[in-house]
């Protein structure tokens, strides 16, 4: 997928009128972008579209219209948009209770890099995370991590081929995994050039 530029994006005044309609475009579009792997950990796979409305969100909500903090703020997200042969996601450990985050927090360091892809039976790819900067100490982990997943040539073309896609985490406080639905499979596919 191609980089957002400024040219990618509206003007503050333009944003405030459309924002209404591409909002609701955006929030349909993740619908099936968001993978629950168990009650408390969920995926969300970045594209173009959702980095775009990012973007367009915190120029928005930072009042950012100076081309130098656009550029910047391009410069932030652009990595987190799929090159073809990858999918990038926004990986949230959600907890409501403070307390039972607290402890699972403490409990959970390392899951980022144990939550993983599979194609069908090829081998799983597990994530690269946090490549922005580290997001867990020996205490504990975050709630949020960015995570890249590095697919091999023969995993894009199996996928591609309709291969079931499942996401999972292996880790020894955590284990689940899922199988995406067709519509979350169509939508991750999409990605892969």
């Amino acid at each position: 997928m191609e980089a957002l530029t400024r040219k990618d994006l509206m003007p503050l005044e333009r944003y405030a009128e459309e924002r209404p309609a591409f909002r609701a475009r955006v929030m349909a579009h993740k619908r099936n972008r968001q993978i629950a792997i168990g009650a408390h950990a969920r995926l969300y796979f970045e594209d173009r579209l959702t980095i775009q409305y990012q973007i367009q969100e915190m120029l928005r909500i930072e009042k950012i219209f100076e081309v130098a903090e656009i550029e910047d703020e391009l410069r932030a997200y652009n990595p987190l948009i799929p090159d073809g042969a990858n999918w990038k996601a926004t990986f949230m450990l959600e907890y409501e209770d403070v307390a039972e985050r607290r402890t699972a927090l403490a409990r959970l360091g390392g899951v980022a890099q144990r939550t993983y892809v599979q194609v069908g039976a090829l081998a799983r790819v597990y994530a690269v995370a946090d490549e922005d900067m580290g997001r867990e100490n020996e205490d504990k982990t975050s709630s949020v991590h960015f995570l890249r997943f590095d697919l091999a040539r023969d995993m894009v073309v199996r996928a591609q081929a309709g291969d079931p896609i499942i996401c999972g985490i292996d880790h020894p406080a955590y284990k689940d995994e899922v199988q995406l639905t067709p519509a979350q499979r169509a939508a991750l596919v999409a990605d892969l050039a």
